[in-house]
C-alpha cells in the first residue's frame, strides 16, 4: 500500500494542537519513518525479546496501534504462527487504515483490531502489551493507574514494551538532545517551519518522562524485571517482565 508523503505541517497557518484525525492518518506511517529515531530496528529488536518470552497461543496487544504497521511487522518475523495480534485505538480512522491493510496479508485472520479507549484496558491473560510512543500522550496523573491495569492483565511472565520519548533533566544535554533529533529531522526531508510548527502543536499534548521516571512508574505498579533495550538520545525503549 503506497505511503503519502507528510506535509501537514508545511504551512504559515497557526498550528493547531495534534489530532490522531483523518489527515493524519494518510501520512502517519511516513510521519513514523521520518520522526522516529530507529523506528524499524526497534520493532526488530522487540520481536528478538517477544521470540523469547511468549508461549504459544499468546495473544499480544498493542495499544495506541494506529495504522497496524507493528503488529504486521512483528507477525513478519516471529517465528510461532500461533499468536494472536490485536490493535487498540480510539481513532477509528486508524482502525481502518489498518484493517485495510491487514486485507492485503496473508495471515489476516491473525489480527483483530478493536476502537477502545486504552487507558480502559480489561483484556486478561496477555503475553506481550506494547505501549510504542504512546503513553507520552496520556495525562501523567493517570499513567499509574494505567499500568497497574496492564500489569495485572498481563499472564505471569507476561512482557510489556514500552517505547517513549525521554527527556534528560540535566537542562544542557536535554537541549542537546532535542537539537540533535531537529537535526535528524532535517536529514529526513523536515523544514525549519515544520519541525517547529509539530513541536508547537504536540507541547501540551505530549508529556514525556526521564527513563528514571518511566522505571520508577513500572516499578510501582508492579514490575520488578524492568530493563531499557534501546535508546538513541531522546529516545528510549524498555522491557518489563511479571514474574512467575
Amino acid at each position: 500500500m503506497p505511503t503519502t508523503k507528510d506535509t501537514i505541517f508545511n504551512t504559515d497557518s497557526v498550528a493547531e494542537d495534534f489530532e490522531f484525525n483523518s489527515r493524519v492518518v494518510e501520512v502517519f506511517d511516513d510521519m513514523l519513518d521520518r520522526s522516529v529515531p530507529f523506528y524499524r530496528q526497534v520493532i526488530e529488536g522487540t520481536a528478538s525479546l517477544l521470540d523469547r518470552y511468549l508461549e504459544g497461543g499468546d495473544t499480544i496487544y498493542d495499544l495506541g496501534s494506529s495504522t497496524g504497521t507493528t503488529l504486521l511487522e512483528l507477525s513478519r518475523l516471529l517465528q510461532d504462527d500461533t499468536i494472536r495480534y490485536v490493535g487498540i485505538d480510539s481513532s477509528q480512522p486508524m482502525l481502518e487504515k489498518a484493517q485495510l491493510k491487514v486485507e492485503l496479508y496473508s495471515k489476516q485472520n491473525e489480527f483483530e483490531f478493536l476502537n477502545e479507549d486504552i487507558t480502559q484496558f480489561n483484556h486478561g491473560g496477555a503475553g506481550a502489551i506494547l505501549l510504542n510512543y504512546t503513553l507520552q500522550f496520556i495525562r501523567p496523573l493517570a499513567r499509574e493507574a494505567m499500568i497497574k491495569k496492564l500489569y495485572h492483565c498481563l499472564r505471569p511472565g507476561g512482557v510489556l514494551i514500552l517505547s517513549e520519548k525521554t527527556i534528560c533533566h540535566e537542562k544542557r544535554l536535554n537541549r542537546e538532545f532535542i537539537d540533535i533529533y531537529h537535526a535528524f529531522k532535517k536529514e529526513r526531508g523536515y523544514s525549519e517551519l515544520e519541525i517547529a510548527k509539530k513541536r508547537e502543536a504536540l507541547e501540551n499534548i505530549l508529556i514525556p518522562f526521564s527513563i528514571d521516571e518511566n522505571k520508577e512508574l513500572l516499578r510501582t505498579s508492579g514490575f520488578k524485571t524492568i530493563e531499557t533495550y534501546f535508546q538513541w538520545f531522546n529516545f528510549t525503549s524498555f522491557v518489563a517482565i511479571k514474574s512467575i
